[in-house]
């Protein structure tokens, strides 16, 4: 058999283009999800066959631009240039050509072999609008294909093009935008400059460089000055500053951002012709209401409540049957386990520990999934336009919201998501904020103790609040460190609306499925390796007069003369008691005795201090530690965490949530502080602020404990 062809296909394109729909359409179940090199950025990596090719697709990170201030954009690029796809497709919305073509016309720069598929043709024609796709196609030099990704029209006649260009049956004519005569001008110089330095990649694309040198691109500075002929391009670069300042009062870097805007108007006047203004539709009508400077923000409250409310509602008899499905399977395996430290690792520490979290998984599913939706609707961008303005009161950039938002995923993207802030203060601001956000890590210390302590609708709205709490902790911090050291005037931000759309459930359920993956796969390595240790520090060393206590008091019980059912109580009983003293008596018990001095004014005993020393590693572990030092000393048949919390005397109602404030609010994780110094640059800051952020968990734990002992 002859080996199988394979073609290389990256999907670029704005963010709200559709290139996630167009990825999973394309992709289905062969997907995988990692790590772009060097970046905590997702790599999404699909493959289908098609034709007699092994088709591989790669789902670019949503960008309005290829110039290198965002982690997005450097990947995006360095992911064209580095890897030489073959096939670039050029994700574009049909109902928002203009701002989409920006990025078509920087890909036609780059000389790459692009198609453009020109995506949402269904909302195309149902708003009446016209595109003139072969005018449009001589314009750009590459074939446009019109799809619709949700509905899966168009899919293989954009494949039949994929695979036309890789064979090279389709010509990609690559025509290139005429700039100003001066920084023409200066382009062909700095290109010839280039082309005749030996040292220079013979490949490289030299006029792409000199746009790129004029456009003042740091990445390709640092590329070219390298090299001898750097000093001849230095007094180029300098000749054209001084011409297009003389000539037109501006930079060349200006004049090319508006000769592509020039060039992008002049094909949407030839090519597309919009219907004349019609009255309101419906998604203007809900924008009097999601974008009223009154009433916006409390809708914006509203439906993340109602997704919390729906996330424990649904999620309850979910979480309820794995937590049988956990107890069921301890009774199943213990017995066949021999007695002692076998059965204990494995039952107590492993099944309890990892059980523990895995049973909140269908919490952790349902909640992405009504963010999903959310984000898939349009409705999320509107909530940014919404909160911008509270976060100008605070001192924060606009753009300062999308970083924080995804600190609700997770705090390292989150604060690598900054870097688009050009203002230093503006960018030290919203990194300190950012260890306030519940990332997803948290969800399960929040959904374990409001679970275990109150009903479901009580429940959802405590996390609710949890949540809001960290925001508003967050925002206050902003506001402290823009008033005192980090003082500045924040830029404007306009942020795009995209229309109202109704999410497709594959679209919604591929992004949860991913989230749970990912969720079941730390389960499974650092989790399940947290625990073992976890465990190990529980057990050992162990105390000789207790095992001997144990041993002469088991010998007394069974000696005597009574009921079966009787001595086996007497027993377990025993147990219980010993392996509680053990407890105290381990390595973890005793770190978490120095500890408790501490700790004991928020309600938390020794056995919490020890989950949050772990949980500094991952929140998650904070749960899985509860799991495996709450088990310890407690009868079979209790192996649910909740139940084993809401019977045990040192825990209460005023103790669930000081320790959810506490984990709201202390150190995210290890990493996460890694990072931070990373994007600060210094250490010295950064263990300052770590100190500020242990402060204010333990006051805020402190207050919430003495006023729920008063009112609950």
């Amino acid at each position: 058999m002859s080996q199988q062809k394979t073609i290389t296909v990256a999907l670029a394109g704005n963010p709200n283009a559709g290139k996630s729909s167009l990825f999973n359409a394309l992709t289905g179940a062969h997907q995988r999800v990692g790590n772009f090199p060097g970046v905590t950025i997702e790599k999404h990596e699909g493959y289908l066959d098609y034709k007699g090719y092994r088709i591989t697709v790669v789902d670019l990170p949503g960008t309005y631009s290829l110039t290198p201030y965002s982690p997005e954009e450097i990947v995006t690029r360095r992911f064209i240039i580095d890897e030489k796809p073959d096939v670039v497709v050029n994700v574009v919305e049909g109902t928002n050509l203009e701002r989409n073509l920006m990025l078509t016309v920087q890909l036609m720069e780059m000389e790459v072999d692009l198609l453009v598929a020109l995506n949402m043709m269904d909302e195309v024609e149902e708003k009446g609008i016209s595109i003139d796709l072969d005018q449009l196609e001589q314009l750009f030099g590459s074939h446009i294909v019109p799809i619709s990704a949700r509905n899966r029209k168009g899919l293989d006649e954009l494949l039949d093009h994929i695979v036309s260009v890789s064979e090279g049956r389709i010509e990609i004519k690559k025509n290139k935008i005429t700039f100003s005569a001066e920084v023409e001008k200066a382009i062909d110089k700095i290109a010839l400059l280039l082309a005749h330095e030996r040292e220079l990649d013979a490949a490289a694309n030299h006029r792409w460089l000199a746009i790129k040198l004029l456009e003042n691109d740091r990445e390709v500075y640092t590329q070219v000055q390298k090299f001898p002929v750097w000093v001849k391009i230095e007094l180029a670069l300098q000749e054209a500053i001084t011409e297009c300042g003389i000539l037109h009062n501006t930079d060349p870097e200006a004049l090319i951002t508006e000769d592509r805007h020039a060039f992008v108007r002049g094909a949407m006047q030839e090519c597309v012709h919009l219907p004349k203004a019609t009255r309101a539709s419906v998604s203007d009508y809900i924008d009097m209401v999601v974008l009223n400077r009154v009433l916006g923000l409390p809708v914006f409250f509203l439906v993340v409540w109602a997704i919390f409310q729906l996330t424990f509602t649904l999620g309850k008899p979910l979480v309820e049957a794995l937590a049988y499905a956990f107890d069921l399977l301890s009774d199943t395996v213990a017995p066949h386990l021999p007695a002692g430290m076998v059965r204990s690792i494995f039952v107590d520490g492993v099944i309890s520990g990892v059980g523990s979290v895995v049973e909140f998984l269908p919490n952790i599913v349902l909640l992405f999934m009504g963010l999903s939706f959310l984000e898939a609707s349009g409705y999320m961008a509107r909530a940014a336009f919404v909160i911008d303005k509270v976060m100008h009161r605070f001192g924060l950039h606009g753009k300062s919201f999308i970083p924080m938002i995804t600190g609700f995923g997770c705090s390292i993207p989150a604060i690598m998501a900054t870097r688009t802030l050009k203002s230093r203060s503006d960018r030290l601001a919203t990194i300190m904020t950012i260890p306030f956000m519940s990332c997803s890590a948290k969800l399960p210390v929040y959904v374990l103790l409001a679970g275990a302590f109150f009903p479901p609708a009580m429940a959802a709205n405590v996390m609710f609040g949890i949540y809001l709490l960290g925001i508003m902790i967050g925002l206050w911090t902003a506001w402290l460190l823009k008033s005192t050291v980090l003082k500045s005037d924040s830029e404007p931000f306009v942020m795009e609306l995209p229309p109202y759309r109704w999410p497709t459930l594959t679209s919604v359920v591929f992004q949860a499925r991913m989230k749970a993956v990912m969720y079941l796969k730390k389960a499974g390595t650092l989790i399940l390796g947290a625990v073992i240790v976890i465990w190990a520090a529980s057990n050992f060393p162990r105390s000789s007069a207790l095992d001997a206590e144990l041993a002469q008091e088991k010998a007394k019980i069974e000696a005597t003369a009574v009921a079966p059912e009787l001595k086996a109580e007497q027993l377990q009983k025993l147990k219980a008691r010993i392996d509680a003293g053990q407890l105290e008596y381990s390595l973890a018990g005793r770190s978490g005795k120095l500890l408790e001095p501490l700790i004991r004014p928020l309600g938390f005993d020794w056995r919490i201090g020890i989950s949050l020393v772990t949980g500094l590693a991952a929140k998650e572990v904070v749960v899985s530690t509860l799991g495996t030092i709450f088990s310890i000393g407690h009868a079979a048949g209790q192996t649910s965490l909740s139940q084993i919390l809401r019977s045990d005397p040192s825990f209460s109602k005023a103790t669930a949530l000081s320790l959810m404030v506490f984990v709201l609010l202390y150190i995210p994780c290890v990493a996460s502080v890694g990072v931070m110094k990373k994007e600060v640059g210094a250490w010295k800051p950064v263990l300052l602020y770590s100190v500020y952020v242990l402060a204010v968990a333990w006051i805020a734990s402190f207050i919430t404990y003495h006023l729920a002992l008063l009112w609950l």
